[in-house]
């Protein structure tokens, strides 16, 4: 009688045994000769050579479904122990899925575009208004590159900016400071990676996420590197991330150039990165629209209301500021 442990390295364990070991639980009756017994994510088998074999064949197939896929039906089982094809082919569209089996795709023309150029260019500006689902599409994009083995890491970070309220007031230490300003990274990782594979991840540092002051003096390599909250760099700040690249690294910054928090006198880096590095070979400049908003149809009008009033203000400045020359020139 033989004894083998299979490991699944890839694949969540919850979802892999499935509810209440459902999954699991059709295995064994699907190889009554073999004693299988789960502990984490390790699966201890025991009988037939070739029957451990066979079992070892379908579980590795099963876990490459399923950590493709996020799930993994009864139904699906069954045909790969059968030998068929259990469908669940991917579009060519799709990134790819999330916790729920959800397919994640581009939804707009410059979604598209940021996933096209990512196959071809190193260093990627994506910028556009709340919403147009550029920070979403780069972190999808990061995850398929882990999922996938192309990169060892991933890591994300966000320049401290307070936008309108004081870190300082909050309770607790720096990190319960912090977190909360790093939600949203956190909340579009929990979409497409399960929760205990995420856990997993990030206390193995293979999923980074730290403000943007914690890259100074680093070198990544073999990585996905995020930017998020471009405009609220200042130019120092975002030459020294920039710089931070290494080999087989790609470089996705992202930001909305009318959500600048920084005090009016300081120049937002964002704005002068994509002056200085315009035409540079091997750069790619994606500017999303309000067409690209894919949040609730009422961010769209939003955007549009402010972006009326920007102008109208603007407008009103300008032709106070030319009343005021001329009151000048006349007196």
């Amino acid at each position: 009688m033989l004894e083998k442990h299979i490991v699944l390295n890839d694949a969540d364990p919850a979802v892999f045994y499935g509810v209440n070991n459902t999954n699991l639980q059709l295995l064994k009756a699907l190889y009554p000769k073999l004693r299988i017994v789960a502990r984490g994510n390790v699966i201890r088998i025991m009988g037939d050579e070739d029957e451990t074999a066979r079992f070892e064949q379908a579980v590795l197939k099963l876990e490459h479904y399923c950590s493709e896929f996020n799930s993994l039906k009864e139904e699906v089982i069954v045909d790969i122990v059968n030998g068929q094809d259990p469908g669940g082919e991917k579009s060519s569209d799709v990134i790819l899925f999330g916790v729920t089996g959800r397919p994640i795709m581009p939804r707009s023309v410059n979604q598209k575009r940021l996933v096209t150029d990512y196959s071809t260019h190193d260093m990627l500006f994506a910028i556009g208004p709340a919403g147009s689902g550029k920070t979403y599409t780069a972190i999808a994009l990061a995850v398929r590159a882990l999922k996938n083995k192309e990169v060892k890491r991933i890591v994300l970070c966000r320049p401290a900016v307070e936008a309108g309220e004081k870190l300082g007031f909050l309770p607790g230490d720096m990190r319960e400071k912090i977190d909360p300003f790093l939600q949203p990274l956190y909340d579009a990782l929990q979409d497409m990676i399960p929760t205990a594979k995420l856990k997993e991840y990030m206390d193995l540092n293979i999923i980074q996420i730290a403000p943007l002051a914690f890259m100074r003096g680093r070198t990544l390599n073999d990585a996905v590197v995020i930017l998020d909250e471009a405009q609220n760099t200042t130019p120092q700040q975002i030459k020294m991330f920039l710089t931070r690249m290494g080999w087989n690294t790609r470089m996705i910054v992202t930001g909305d150039l009318t959500q600048i928090d920084l005090p009016p006198t300081q120049t937002s880096g964002l704005v002068q990165a994509l002056d200085i590095l315009e035409g540079v070979e091997g750069l790619s400049v994606i500017r999303m629209t309000r067409k690209d908003i894919v949040r609730h149809k009422l961010v769209t009008r939003i955007v549009d209301a402010y972006d009326r009033y920007e102008q109208t203000h603007k407008e009103t400045r300008i032709t106070k500021k030319d009343n005021n020359e001329q009151s000048v020139d006349k007196n």
